[in-house]
């Protein structure tokens, strides 16, 4: 079989020669019991550089040991790309979401063999889910893997808006100590109204992590938590996102991408806000209005937002996020710390053995399965109304080469 891997670049200065860890440390478990992707072999070393092209996840030796062909691609854009040409005699594609190749419908129609589409990481709404289902392409991502290294990014960027990090450090940096400057945003955590829109497995993580600060935590999300969780954690509960919104000092986005959810957040919804507030998103691009955003931070309706996710990625270079006043934006790379590198690629590699043994893949991995929504798919999505935006995100990518 031929399978395309869509992967970012290498380091501008190459593959790295040394680590700044030895080893990772040991876990076995998530939270929720679920056990670590477990392949029946590995070809790299724990901790190292597999997102990558050069890295590869990994996978070469042992696929083509197993007589399978393996092309590795980070050029996904525009007309006559390679991943597009490499796509149209390939079985499996292998992409993540920090780098996304957007496998519309459109381009599906030109692999009559494709077969399954892999997600090195959670997210999978770079594909066409729907298409998907129509054609009976199985989507699957490595559920989990990298959910806790999404919640510590949350985390950081709370802290280091509300108190304002950024400014200080760039302070620093040019060699200054104005201290007066430095401080005249910034503020403690403690005793903050903190929310989550959607409390799946980042969300509540999340909110587990932010408890010690000694702040009030609520929640929306479609599926209320047991009751034990909420007395646990002394969590809020709210019906809907509008009235989370309207007590909360900080606001972390944590939900799918849907067409429920695009533009969730746009002038209105920010209008409902304590004005001053902060958000984080560390969900999708496209479930807030950059525009709205940027305003918002002008006007001080917000006081800052931080962000990991773009529409579409990478973003263009004009993208307002870049320039707003007042943010802490990412690169998308909440998910793939090296830690989460390793867990991703043991899980694709994990997929792949079940797939070619024509074993069960763990139902939790499972997004679409035989045209149907499976697993987490069916739990985060609904048919017919599964996000489709990998055709706009596309056209946008065009637009911007």
């Amino acid at each position: 079989m031929k399978i395309l891997c869509v992967l970012y670049d290498d380091p501008k200065t190459g593959m790295p020669k040394s680590y700044a860890l030895d080893k990772l440390p040991k876990i076995d478990k998530y939270p929720d019991g679920m056990t670590l992707p477990s392949p029946k072999g590995r070809d790299f070393n724990e901790g190292e550089l597999l997102g990558c092209v050069s890295g590869e996840l990994g996978l070469r030796k042992f696929l083509e040991s197993n007589g399978h062909q393996l092309v590795v691609t980070s050029d996904k854009d525009g007309d006559g790309c390679t991943a597009d040409k490499e796509l149209v005699d390939s079985d499996i594609v292998i992409s993540q979401p920090f780098f996304p190749y957007y496998l519309t419908r459109e381009k599906m129609e030109t692999a009559p063999n494709l077969k399954m589409a892999i997600t090195a990481g959670i997210g999978s709404d770079h594909v066409d889910l729907q298409a998907a289902m129509d054609r009976k392409v199985d989507v699957v991502e490595v559920t989990y893997c990298n959910s806790r290294s999404v919640a510590e990014h949350i985390v950081m960027m709370i802290v280091s808006m509300v108190r304002d990090y950024h400014t200080q450090y760039a302070i620093v940096n040019n060699g200054g100590w104005d201290i007066a400057d430095a401080v005249q945003r910034s503020y403690d955590v403690e005793g903050m109204h903190i929310g989550t829109v959607a409390a799946g497995r980042i969300g509540l993580d999340a909110l587990r992590k932010m408890k010690p600060f000694d702040v009030h935590l609520h929640y929306f999300d479609r599926h209320r938590l047991p009751d034990t969780v909420e007395k646990e954690l002394n969590l809020t509960f709210h019906e809907s996102v509008e009235s989370m919104v309207e007590v909360c000092d900080v606001v972390t986005i944590n939900c799918p991408l849907h067409p429920e959810t695009e533009h969730l957040f746009d002038e209105k919804m920010i209008n409902k806000m304590k004005k001053g507030a902060y958000i984080v998103n560390t969900a999708r691009g496209k479930i807030c209005d950059k525009d709205a955003i940027a305003a918002a931070l002008k006007s001080g309706q917000l006081s800052g937002y931080a962000g990991d996710v773009w529409f579409p990625q990478p973003a263009p270079n004009d993208h307002p996020w870049r320039t707003m006043p007042h943010h802490g934006m990412t690169p998308h790379t909440s998910g793939t710390s090296l830690s989460a590198q390793t867990r991703y690629a043991d899980g694709v590699r994990e997929i792949l053995e079940c797939f070619f043994d024509k074993k069960e893949i763990r139902n939790q991995y499972l997004i679409v399965q035989n045209g149907e929504l499976a697993g987490m798919g069916a739990h985060s999505y609904s048919k017919g109304t599964a996000t489709d935006g990998s055709e706009e995100a596309a056209k946008l990518s065009l637009i911007h080469i």
